[in-house]
């Protein structure tokens, strides 16, 4: 029924640019805003949308409200940006006009959902100018000046913009305080020494009102507008806001939700948050950066640099709006253009993840409540009668004295440092876990962590400079100001003094939101514009102390207001440094920003747990009921629920899952190499690896590890069937190499208790291994490489293998590299690279998938060998005994 004018998100005619290093143009700059097609146009639409707004009235009862301006009826629904976005307001058209906004009334819709905004921003709504806009070496630096002010305190009239064209890829857009300096997020980024020679984008500028629009030049299609509504730039309210080229956008973590966002009037928060994940709800994570696919299948990325309390707010438009209450606004575009190297491109500005140790990636238990180190012992115990692989066991705050950091409960774990001892003996790990907040209440001298602390100064403070007391586990606590290097070395003495006693191997270092049992202090938060800002983004509890430290708290950096959602990192920095101490055993890392805690877990939950996946690793902090077993299998925690407290089946089938993770370690390590290289993904889904197939880009019930192992797991509970999508091409059934030939289609798939339906991508080549029960057992066993033949014969594979312990073995060269190939009939191990540890182990079997007919011999390195071959075309040759250190060649006839 609407008449208005449709607009999209290309650039508007009317709108006047100037191209990328053009001269500032000193007159004619046009007053109405850039999104507005010429004045004609203008008056049509407003006599349609009138005539439009006036049958909408008598049918909707009135609740369009009194009539608006003409230059507020011609504003699309969808293209409305919120002007009034505070919650737990009713916005009255008098508030809505007092900040020189429009307001229609809408439909009441039903509670807890949010719709169209009622006030928002009309064409003429003042912004900034762009005053002037000089070339630099890398790029440009201009002047914004706002000569009205906005609505929000302290707003800045003057500001500096600086465009620098960093790569061909990569666009940085920086909005700061002309004037005076203001925080930035204190980590270390790129920088590039030259210009952008042959950039694939194009940046041009709206002069009044500003805006940048940024376009791909192979397509045409704009990836940023931001004419669409007015830059707000407050001293506590950043705000910006752009058009988007499609409907398809991805990131802006930590949410439970699907993995591709609703743009139907969806806000998303980001604030560390200790919360069992629900929807709508700030999570424990903060990661201002999303990926959006484009018509055409090409992708790009934006990341907000800021660490900031804010929102995103999307609506379908499609549009978006960046809402931050301090900082400045540091935009980076990774221009892709597929997906994959978005993420690469993202990754060499906040940096590549680290190599993780190899046990890092068996299998780990642990829960709170066994009660003891012997209770502890026994589920260790039980794993090994059933000979499940394990590779670590953790313990819970149990283990402390007290809920003390850096104690042990000399009567329940007395014995701990002796299962640590018999872990080790069988090639197994130990991992404890660690919170940042220390207990203040030990008489004076009986707790070193807090008297030291207390002593260095190393503490979170007051606005009166005393430390912040909250209340976690141990009761009232301290919380390490990790932003202070001082605490650094301080928090490494402290697992010194531990590990000489319990020999760990990883850290779980947990509640690092900061988590706080109570609201900012045991004494509440003062009053001011830290802890009560002008504007509260959309935070559960309605306050950025809730269940935290106060906003006004003081750390050696800046205030808490700052570097809450950096918190996190900061103490995984700080723990991180202990690699570099010369121990008997390596150090992991596990932090809650990576650990997905659902205690209250849903059927669907393992599902959005999926969406996690391109942090290389993750784990769920919960059980999942399992056929063959009953409901008493599987109760909440902190009841027991490793594999061997279930029924036969369910135990059995437990252990064939793992087994089968176990053996593709090699593939599975080799992409943890390629992650920590150039910043490939692990675990991606299936738009990744086919962007130009539509089709995937809402899946979020399936992934893929690396390009080739396709997983298709079941999510719901008592079935016995999967359905899963296909893409186009040939795969092959993991365990049988059985083939399927897709057009690109949802298929059925037999899914049994004891099966896991994994698929191969043709072309690929797997390196996998016979498994053992840990991964130390699993590195003696030999190699079993697995070809999964293209449809033209042809295949591709690498494999990385260095001690599976070391820190830094690729950068120091204490590695081997190898590349396998298939083509003619003739498959080739080519050792790039090679150290001692290939040495140690051999290749022993090649599985050949989709050979066409049956080969009269076969021949190794020239020397005829035994094989079978199997009615569904695989061809496999055993005992081959090769050295993974030699290369070698093995040819069908």
């Amino acid at each position: 029924m609407k008449s208005y004018q449709k607009l999209t998100a290309a650039q508007p005619a009317a709108c006047r640019v100037e191209e990328e290093g053009a001269a500032p143009v000193p007159s004619g700059r046009g007053k109405l805003a850039p999104w507005w097609v010429g004045s004609g146009l203008l008056v049509a639409a407003v006599l349609l949308s009138t005539i439009t707004v006036w049958v909408l009235r008598q049918v909707s009862g009135g609740w369009l409200g009194p009539t608006a301006p003409p230059k507020c009826l011609v504003v699309p629904e969808s293209r409305r940006f919120d002007c009034y976005p505070e919650r737990r307001v009713v916005v009255t058209q008098e508030l809505c006009e007092s900040r020189g906004c429009c307001f229609i009334q809408s439909p009441p819709l039903a509670e807890g959902k949010q719709g169209v905004p009622w006030c928002f921003y009309p064409p003429d709504f003042p912004s900034y100018t762009l005053e002037s806009l000089n070339q630099t070496a890398l790029g440009m630096v201009g002047l914004l000046v706002r000569r009205e002010k906005a609505y929000y305190p302290r707003d800045i009239g003057k500001l500096r913009l600086d465009v620098e064209f960093e790569t061909d890829t990569r666009l940085h857009i920086k909005i700061t305080d002309a004037a005076n300096p203001r925080y930035e997020v204190p980590l270390d980024v790129p920088r590039v020494m030259k210009r952008a020679e042959n950039p694939i984008y194009s940046l041009n500028f709206s002069w009044d009102p500003f805006g940048v629009v940024l376009q791909r030049k192979a397509t045409g299609t704009v990836l940023l507008n931001t004419t669409v509504a007015p830059l707000i730039f407050a001293d506590q309210f950043l705000q910006i806001s752009t058009s988007l080229p499609s409907k398809f956008l991805y990131g802006l973590g930590e949410h439970r939700g699907s993995l591709l966002h609703s743009l139907d009037w969806n806000t998303l928060t980001l604030w560390a948050r200790d919360v069992s994940p629900t929807e709508s709800f700030n999570l424990y994570g903060a990661h201002p950066f999303y990926l959006l696919m484009e018509e055409g299948g090409n992708a790009h990325g934006v990341f907000l640099l800021n660490s900031n309390a804010m929102e995103v707010a999307l609506q379908p438009a499609p549009g978006l709006t960046w809402r931050t209450i301090g900082g400045v606004l540091d935009f980076y575009i990774f221009l892709g253009p597929d997906p994959n190297m978005v993420i690469q491109q993202y990754q060499q500005v906040i940096g590549f993840p680290a190599m993780p140790p190899i046990w890092a990636l068996g299998f780990h238990l642990c829960r709170w409540g066994y009660g003891s180190s012997n209770g502890t012992w026994q589920t260790v115990r039980a794993m090994r009668n059933y000979q499940i692989p394990q590779d670590g066991q953790w313990n819970d705050i149990d283990y402390m004295d007290g809920y003390r950091d850096f104690t042990l409960d000399s009567q329940k774990f007395a014995s701990l440092p002796s299962l640590v001892e018999d872990l080790h003996k069988h090639g197994q790990r130990y991992v404890m876990i660690l919170d940042p907040g220390i207990s203040s209440t030990s008489p004076n001298g009986s707790y070193w962590p807090f008297d030291e602390g207390l002593r260095r100064g190393l503490f979170l403070n007051t606005t009166q400079g005393q430390p912040l007391i909250g209340q976690v586990w141990p009761g009232f606590t301290a919380f390490a100001d990790f932003s202070n290097p001082d605490t650094h070395q301080w928090w490494l003495e402290n697992l010194q003094h531990f590990h000489a006693h319990v020999p760990f191997d990883g850290l779980w270092i947990d509640m690092n939101e900061p988590s706080n049992f109570m609201d900012g202090s045991e004494h509440g938060c003062p009053p001011g514009e830290l802890d009560n800002p002008p504007y509260t983004p959309a935070v559960l509890g309605d306050s950025l102390s809730a269940k935290t430290v106060c906003a006004s708290a003081k750390q050696k950096v800046s205030v808490h207001y700052n570097l809450h959602n950096l918190y996190g990192l900061m103490e995984a920095k700080a723990t991180a440094r202990y690699l570099s101490i010369p121990l008997p055993d390596s150090l992991g890392m596990g932090w809650d920003k990576i650990l997905l805690r659902a205690e209250q877990e849903k059927d669907g939950d393992l599902r959005y747990g999926m969406r996690d996946a391109g942090y290389g690793m993750w784990m769920r902090d919960a059980g999942y009921r399992v056929g063959g077993g009953t409901a008493a299998d599987c109760p909440c925690l902190p009841q027991a629920q490793d594999p061997t407290a279930f029924g036969p089946a369910a135990r059995t089938a437990m252990k064939d899952v793992l087994l089968t993770r176990y053996s593709l370690l090699p593939f599975l390590y080799t992409l943890f190499h390629r992650a920590h290289l150039q910043g490939d993904t692990v675990a991606r889904p299936l738009f990744f690896e086919f962007p130009r197939d539509e089709a995937t880009w809402e899946l979020d019930r399936q992934f893929l590890w690396g390009q080739s192992l396709l997983v298709t797991p079941v999510l719901e509970p008592g079935v016995d069937s999967v359905t899963g999508y296909v893409p186009q091409g040939t795969w092959y059934d993991f365990y049988t190499g059985s083939s399927v030939n897709s057009s690109g289609e949802m298929l059925k798939m037999s899914a049994p208790l004891e099966h896991l339906n994994l698929h191969i991508r043709e072309g690929s080549i797997l390196p996998t291994q016979k498994p053992g029960t840990t991964t130390e057992a699993t590195r003696r066993n030999p190699l079993h490489l697995i070809v999964a033949l293209s449809s033209h014969a042809t295949a591709w594979g690498d494999l990385f293998w260095d001690d599976g312990e070391s820190l830094d073995t690729f950068e120091k060269g204490n590695y081997s590299y190898v590349v396998f190939n298939v083509t003619q009939n003739i498959f080739t191990s080519t050792v790039l690279h090679a150290s001692t540890e290939a040495t140690k182990v051999t290749v022993g079997t090649l599985s050949i998938f989709g050979v066409q007919k049956p080969p009269s011999k076969v021949l190794l390195n020239g020397q005829e060998k035994p094989f079978s071959y199997l009615d569904n075309q695989v061809l496999t040759v055993s005992d081959l005994g090769m050295s993974l250190s030699q290369g070698f060649s093995l040819q069908w006839l």
